[in-house]
């Protein structure tokens, strides 16, 4: 199923609404930006992309993860990036943008939604780019030892992370795949009493030795729901800048890390595949 939504004068750009694996994709024409566009996936905010300026990040936990992209190397060099979840190609857009010549893969299972994005918001044919459509964890399996610089992963299905993708031995794949001072950022979603946020802190310090933390003070405190990105390596994470550029987002943020992010976890339980469960359903009030 596929329409259009007109919207105000005949010349604007039109709603595109289109059935995809995942349920019901809109394409949301941003009236501020002439090439500018928002995925929603059932009502649920994705991404938002700007085809005339790819390093514009609208979204905070976007901005946040731009901030990871920016420290993970020197500014400007071309690093091997692994993307778990596509949504509209915002951050591999970004990364293509701020350093020229990276190599990219794009793993998204929903290839309907692969398709809509390919053909309504086109990528940048000399960007290094490849898109697989298959399942994170079956992507992540299919790269060699010590491939990429950076990993991301933001991965929702009906607004929540698929519990395969939130235990040890996911992350250990990821650390397989990374090179040895390589990057994983993880876009997580919770609220209060933050059960699934502090037990993929314990998780991923099962697997790296150096973690961070990233959200508004309000979700870290409990007080509601929403994103916080979790930073971890092998190697010495860029802590101090982190906390400089979160706090000086227009939506300023908080960073976590050494002991008060330990204190934090507050004793939770490691996840495992046996164990494992999605992530907590949104309240209906996020998304209005």
């Amino acid at each position: 199923m596929a329409r259009n939504r007109q919207r105000g004068r005949s010349a604007a750009p039109e709603t595109v609404v289109e059935t995809v694996d995942g349920g019901l994709a809109e394409l949301i024409p941003d009236r501020d930006r002439p090439h500018g566009w928002t995925l929603l996936i059932d009502g649920a905010p994705q991404s938002h992309v700007d085809l005339d300026d790819p390093a514009l990040l609208t979204f905070e936990y976007q901005r946040r993860l731009g901030h990871v992209i920016d420290l993970a190397a020197p500014p400007g060099k071309p690093v091997n990036a692994v993307h778990l979840g596509g949504g509209a190609f915002t951050l591999a857009r970004y990364t293509a943008a701020t350093r020229p010549r990276s190599t990219q893969q794009i793993v998204e299972l929903d290839g309907r939604l692969v398709q809509l994005v390919r053909d309504r918001l086109p990528l940048d044919p000399n960007a290094r780019i490849r898109v697989r459509s298959t399942d994170a964890r079956a992507g992540l399996a299919k790269l060699p030892d010590g491939w990429a610089d950076l990993v991301i992963a933001d991965v929702f299905s009906g607004a929540r992370t698929p519990a395969h993708l939130t235990s040890t031995e996911f992350l250990a794949e990821v650390r397989r795949v990374l090179k040895p001072g390589g990057h994983y950022a993880a876009n997580l979603a919770d609220g209060p009493p933050l059960a699934h946020l502090r037990g993929q802190i314990a998780t991923a310090a099962t697997v790296f030795p150096e973690l961070a933390l990233a959200a508004d003070p309000t979700v870290l405190r409990g007080r509601r729901f929403g994103n916080a990105v979790l930073l971890a390596s092998a190697s010495p994470l860029p802590v101090a800048e982190l906390t400089r550029r979160v706090a000086s987002d227009p939506h300023a943020g908080r960073v976590e890390h050494g002991r008060a992010l330990t204190d934090f976890t507050g004793g939770a339980a490691a996840v495992t595949d046996a164990s494992a469960r999605p992530s907590p359903v949104p309240p209906a009030s996020v998304f209005t």
